[in-house]
Protein backbone atom coordinates (compact mmCIF):
# COMPACT_ATOMS: atom_id res chain seq x y z
CA UNK A 1 0.00 0.00 0.00
CA UNK A 2 1.30 3.46 -0.94
CA UNK A 3 1.69 5.80 2.01
CA UNK A 4 0.40 9.36 2.21
CA UNK A 5 2.06 10.36 5.49
CA UNK A 6 5.06 9.13 7.46
CA UNK A 7 6.09 10.35 10.91
CA UNK A 8 9.14 8.96 12.70
CA UNK A 9 11.03 10.55 15.55
CA UNK A 10 8.72 13.57 15.48
CA UNK A 11 8.09 15.52 18.70
CA UNK A 12 5.54 18.31 18.88
CA UNK A 13 4.12 20.32 21.74
CA UNK A 14 2.31 23.37 23.01
CA UNK A 15 3.66 25.39 25.90
CA UNK A 16 6.85 24.61 27.78
CA UNK A 17 6.11 21.14 29.15
CA UNK A 18 3.56 19.31 27.00
CA UNK A 19 5.06 17.01 24.34
CA UNK A 20 3.72 14.35 21.96
CA UNK A 21 6.08 11.81 20.41
CA UNK A 22 5.22 10.24 17.05
CA UNK A 23 7.38 7.35 15.86
CA UNK A 24 6.77 4.79 13.15
CA UNK A 25 3.36 6.26 12.31
CA UNK A 26 2.09 5.78 8.76
CA UNK A 27 -1.20 6.21 6.96
CA UNK A 28 -1.70 4.38 3.68
CA UNK A 29 -3.49 5.66 0.59
CA UNK A 30 -7.23 5.20 1.01
CA UNK A 31 -6.86 4.03 4.62
CA UNK A 32 -9.17 5.16 7.45
CA UNK A 33 -7.42 5.65 10.79
CA UNK A 34 -8.79 6.98 14.09
CA UNK A 35 -6.66 8.49 16.85
CA UNK A 36 -8.29 7.92 20.22
CA UNK A 37 -7.21 8.92 23.71
CA UNK A 38 -8.10 10.93 26.77
CA UNK A 39 -8.88 14.64 26.61
CA UNK A 40 -5.66 16.63 26.70
CA UNK A 41 -3.51 13.72 25.52
CA UNK A 42 -2.41 15.57 22.37
CA UNK A 43 -4.69 14.23 19.65
CA UNK A 44 -5.36 17.64 18.10
CA UNK A 45 -1.66 18.50 18.42
CA UNK A 46 -0.91 15.49 16.22
CA UNK A 47 -3.38 16.64 13.56
CA UNK A 48 -2.03 20.20 13.58
CA UNK A 49 1.50 18.83 13.16
CA UNK A 50 0.55 16.62 10.22
CA UNK A 51 -1.36 19.52 8.67
CA UNK A 52 1.78 21.65 8.72
CA UNK A 53 0.16 24.19 11.02
CA UNK A 54 2.22 23.48 14.15
CA UNK A 55 6.01 23.55 13.91
CA UNK A 56 7.48 20.30 15.27
CA UNK A 57 10.16 20.52 17.95
CA UNK A 58 12.14 17.53 16.69
CA UNK A 59 12.00 15.66 13.36
CA UNK A 60 13.77 12.56 12.14
CA UNK A 61 11.37 11.86 9.27
CA UNK A 62 8.16 13.67 8.31
CA UNK A 63 6.90 13.21 4.77
CA UNK A 64 3.69 13.78 2.86
CA UNK A 65 3.43 11.53 -0.19
CA UNK A 66 1.33 11.25 -3.35
CA UNK A 67 2.27 8.26 -5.45
CA UNK A 68 5.95 8.59 -6.33
CA UNK A 69 6.06 12.25 -5.24
CA UNK A 70 7.18 13.12 -1.72
CA UNK A 71 7.43 16.33 0.29
CA UNK A 72 9.96 16.43 3.13
CA UNK A 73 8.08 18.53 5.67
CA UNK A 74 10.96 18.33 8.13
CA UNK A 75 13.28 20.08 5.67
CA UNK A 76 10.67 22.71 4.87
CA UNK A 77 10.25 23.52 8.56
CA UNK A 78 14.03 23.58 9.07
CA UNK A 79 14.31 26.09 6.23
CA UNK A 80 11.22 27.99 7.46
CA UNK A 81 9.93 27.85 3.87
CA UNK A 82 6.40 29.08 4.53
CA UNK A 83 5.47 29.30 0.86
CA UNK A 84 6.38 25.65 0.27
CA UNK A 85 4.61 24.62 3.48
CA UNK A 86 1.43 26.36 2.31
CA UNK A 87 1.72 24.66 -1.08
CA UNK A 88 2.16 21.25 0.57
CA UNK A 89 -0.89 21.81 2.76
CA UNK A 90 -2.97 22.88 -0.22
CA UNK A 91 -1.87 19.94 -2.37
CA UNK A 92 -1.99 17.11 0.13
CA UNK A 93 -4.30 18.01 3.04
CA UNK A 94 -7.99 18.64 3.63
CA UNK A 95 -8.99 19.58 7.19
CA UNK A 96 -12.36 19.23 8.93
CA UNK A 97 -12.37 21.31 12.10
CA UNK A 98 -14.44 20.35 15.14
CA UNK A 99 -16.60 23.45 14.77
CA UNK A 100 -16.75 23.37 10.98
CA UNK A 101 -14.74 26.57 10.55
CA UNK A 102 -16.86 27.94 7.71
CA UNK A 103 -16.45 31.56 6.63
CA UNK A 104 -19.63 33.26 7.92
CA UNK A 105 -19.86 35.76 5.04
CA UNK A 106 -19.74 33.12 2.27
CA UNK A 107 -22.57 30.86 1.17
CA UNK A 108 -22.41 27.12 1.77
CA UNK A 109 -21.45 26.52 -1.87
CA UNK A 110 -18.79 29.25 -1.80
CA UNK A 111 -17.30 27.79 1.38
CA UNK A 112 -17.06 24.37 -0.23
CA UNK A 113 -15.43 25.81 -3.36
CA UNK A 114 -12.75 27.74 -1.41
CA UNK A 115 -9.95 25.19 -2.02
CA UNK A 116 -10.64 25.38 -5.76
CA UNK A 117 -10.52 29.19 -5.78
CA UNK A 118 -7.26 29.09 -3.89
CA UNK A 119 -5.79 26.91 -6.64
CA UNK A 120 -7.04 29.31 -9.31
CA UNK A 121 -9.73 27.04 -10.73
CA UNK A 122 -13.37 26.06 -10.47
CA UNK A 123 -15.16 22.74 -10.74
CA UNK A 124 -18.85 23.41 -10.13
CA UNK A 125 -19.77 19.87 -11.16
CA UNK A 126 -17.54 18.38 -8.45
CA UNK A 127 -18.76 20.86 -5.85
CA UNK A 128 -22.36 20.02 -6.71
CA UNK A 129 -21.62 16.28 -6.57
CA UNK A 130 -20.21 16.60 -3.05
CA UNK A 131 -23.20 18.62 -1.87
CA UNK A 132 -25.62 16.09 -3.35
CA UNK A 133 -23.79 13.16 -1.75
CA UNK A 134 -23.88 14.92 1.63
CA UNK A 135 -27.52 15.96 1.32
CA UNK A 136 -26.91 19.71 1.35
CA UNK A 137 -27.43 20.63 -2.32
CA UNK A 138 -30.56 22.58 -1.40
CA UNK A 139 -28.55 24.79 0.96
CA UNK A 140 -26.06 26.06 -1.63
CA UNK A 141 -26.97 29.75 -1.37
CA UNK A 142 -27.56 29.90 2.38
CA UNK A 143 -25.10 31.36 4.84
CA UNK A 144 -23.69 29.12 7.59
CA UNK A 145 -25.78 30.87 10.26
CA UNK A 146 -28.95 29.84 8.42
CA UNK A 147 -28.34 26.07 8.52
CA UNK A 148 -28.12 23.52 11.33
CA UNK A 149 -24.96 22.41 13.13
CA UNK A 150 -25.08 19.06 11.35
CA UNK A 151 -25.47 20.73 7.96
CA UNK A 152 -22.52 23.03 8.66
CA UNK A 153 -20.42 20.00 9.55
CA UNK A 154 -21.35 18.26 6.31
CA UNK A 155 -20.41 21.42 4.42
CA UNK A 156 -17.03 21.37 6.18
CA UNK A 157 -16.54 17.75 5.06
CA UNK A 158 -17.37 18.71 1.48
CA UNK A 159 -14.89 21.60 1.62
CA UNK A 160 -12.14 19.29 2.89
CA UNK A 161 -12.74 16.96 -0.07
CA UNK A 162 -13.23 19.67 -2.70
CA UNK A 163 -9.54 20.07 -3.52
CA UNK A 164 -9.13 16.28 -3.99
CA UNK A 165 -6.37 15.93 -1.37
CA UNK A 166 -4.48 12.74 -0.58
CA UNK A 167 -5.33 12.97 3.13
CA UNK A 168 -8.29 14.39 5.03
CA UNK A 169 -7.75 15.24 8.70
CA UNK A 170 -10.88 15.43 10.85
CA UNK A 171 -10.81 16.79 14.40
CA UNK A 172 -13.80 15.40 16.33
CA UNK A 173 -16.14 15.94 13.35
CA UNK A 174 -19.14 14.43 15.16
CA UNK A 175 -18.55 15.92 18.63
CA UNK A 176 -21.31 18.53 18.32
CA UNK A 177 -23.87 16.11 16.83
CA UNK A 178 -26.39 13.82 18.49
CA UNK A 179 -25.90 10.07 18.11
CA UNK A 180 -28.15 9.72 15.05
CA UNK A 181 -26.51 12.66 13.28
CA UNK A 182 -23.06 11.37 14.21
CA UNK A 183 -23.81 7.94 12.74
CA UNK A 184 -25.21 9.43 9.53
CA UNK A 185 -22.33 11.90 9.14
CA UNK A 186 -19.74 9.18 9.70
CA UNK A 187 -21.39 6.96 7.10
CA UNK A 188 -21.33 9.79 4.56
CA UNK A 189 -17.72 10.70 5.35
CA UNK A 190 -16.41 7.15 5.01
CA UNK A 191 -18.43 6.53 1.84
CA UNK A 192 -16.97 9.64 0.21
CA UNK A 193 -13.47 8.65 1.34
CA UNK A 194 -13.91 5.28 -0.39
CA UNK A 195 -15.34 6.91 -3.52
CA UNK A 196 -12.49 9.40 -3.86
CA UNK A 197 -9.69 7.12 -2.62
CA UNK A 198 -8.62 9.70 -0.04
CA UNK A 199 -7.02 8.61 3.23
CA UNK A 200 -8.88 9.69 6.35
CA UNK A 201 -7.23 10.39 9.71
CA UNK A 202 -9.68 11.31 12.42
CA UNK A 203 -9.46 12.28 16.08
CA UNK A 204 -12.39 11.13 18.20
CA UNK A 205 -13.55 10.25 21.70
CA UNK A 206 -16.17 7.87 20.28
CA UNK A 207 -14.21 4.66 19.84
CA UNK A 208 -17.33 2.56 19.30
CA UNK A 209 -18.42 4.78 16.40
CA UNK A 210 -15.18 4.46 14.45
CA UNK A 211 -14.95 0.74 15.21
CA UNK A 212 -18.37 0.26 13.63
CA UNK A 213 -17.10 1.99 10.51
CA UNK A 214 -13.94 -0.09 10.19
CA UNK A 215 -11.24 2.39 11.20
CA UNK A 216 -7.77 1.23 12.20
CA UNK A 217 -7.02 2.46 15.71
CA UNK A 218 -4.07 4.50 16.90
CA UNK A 219 -3.82 5.37 20.59
CA UNK A 220 -2.56 8.67 21.98
CA UNK A 221 -1.36 7.54 25.40
CA UNK A 222 -0.50 10.17 28.00
CA UNK A 223 1.78 9.96 31.03
CA UNK A 224 1.81 11.99 34.24
CA UNK A 225 4.95 13.88 33.18
CA UNK A 226 3.14 15.81 30.45
CA UNK A 227 4.40 13.58 27.66
CA UNK A 228 2.23 11.54 25.30
CA UNK A 229 3.05 8.85 22.76
CA UNK A 230 1.18 8.00 19.57
CA UNK A 231 0.95 4.21 19.38
CA UNK A 232 0.17 3.23 15.81
CA UNK A 233 -0.30 -0.45 16.63
CA UNK A 234 -2.05 -0.59 20.03
CA UNK A 235 -2.17 -4.41 20.11
CA UNK A 236 1.59 -4.63 19.72
CA UNK A 237 2.04 -2.19 22.58
CA UNK A 238 -0.32 -4.07 24.89
CA UNK A 239 -2.96 -1.35 24.88
CA UNK A 240 -6.49 -2.73 25.37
Amino acid sequence: MDRVVLLDGVVAGKGERFRVRMSGFRVGAGETVAIVGKSGSGKSTILDTIAGILRPIEVRAFRLMSGAASVDMGKLWAADDQRALRAARARHIGYVLQTGGLAPFLSIEQNIALPLWRDGGQDPGWTRHLMEKLGIAGLARRLPRDVSVGERQRAAIARALAGKPDLVLADEPTASLDSAQAEATMALLTALARETGVALLMVTHDRALVERHGFRMAICQSADNGQSDLLSDPAAEGVP
